[in-house]
């Protein structure tokens, strides 16, 4: 039986081949100011955090979250350089339900789409089913990020819907948000897809 989620929602390093999860701090900051710096990154984003105004920003949410219980930030390692490239968190952490959702993911513009996304997915996702015993991850986005909603598809998550009306954008622009998500009934071909995925990316490299 999968541990309690409140005795192991701590913060934890996740590591697979080409990318390490780990806990989301200060000594990441110039690196991750340094890899925010192109405004498209947070295009589809309600808050603008590029550059360093936007990650004092960026940090200081995340970090107000975790104080809070609410949020487990992760800074993303590319390897085996090692360089921070991006971030990642569980979010909207809600105990006694057994869910939270994973999201606030940006990564350097020359290191998306190039499997490291997948992996992340695949190093959350696990141990959100498998050491934290939840039943539910859920992701949400932008209507019109046609990229983000086929990558979302694409690593086995349910579309389920849409928020219409959901936020206001910098911009002004009414933003729709995409819900989809993972179960733990889900997991289990979730898993195998997304292993079948990195198997045949290791290969083609």
């Amino acid at each position: 039986m999968a541990a309690e989620p409140s005795s192991v929602w701590v913060p934890v390093t996740l590591g697979g081949r080409h990318v390490r999860l780990e806990p989301l701090a200060q000594s990441h900051f110039d690196a991750l100011s340094a890899a925010s710096d192109d405004p498209a990154i947070f295009r589809y984003y309600p808050v603008d955090y590029a550059g360093l105004a936007g990650m004092k920003a960026f940090f200081a949410d995340a970090l107000s979250s975790q104080d809070k219980g609410t949020a487990l930030p992760f800074a993303v390692i590319a390897l085996p350089g090692g360089q921070a490239i991006g971030s990642t968190r569980y979010g909207n952490i809600v105990r006694e339900h057994r869910r939270a959702e994973i999201g606030w993911t940006w990564l350097a513009p020359r290191h998306q789409r190039s499997g490291i996304n997948t992996e992340m997915k695949y190093l959350m996702l696990r141990h959100a089913f498998e050491t934290l015993g939840l039943m539910r991850i859920e992701f949400k986005t932008d209507s019109l990020n046609e990229k983000s909603r086929a990558a979302l598809l694409r690593i086995g998550a349910t579309e389920e819907g849409t928020f219409r009306n959901h936020m206001i954008m910098p911009g002004g622009r009414i933003r729709h948000s995409v819900y989809y998500s993972v179960t733990s009934d889900d997991w289990p071909r979730v898993k195998r897809h997304l292993e079948g995925l990195m198997d045949r990316g290791a290969r083609a490299a």
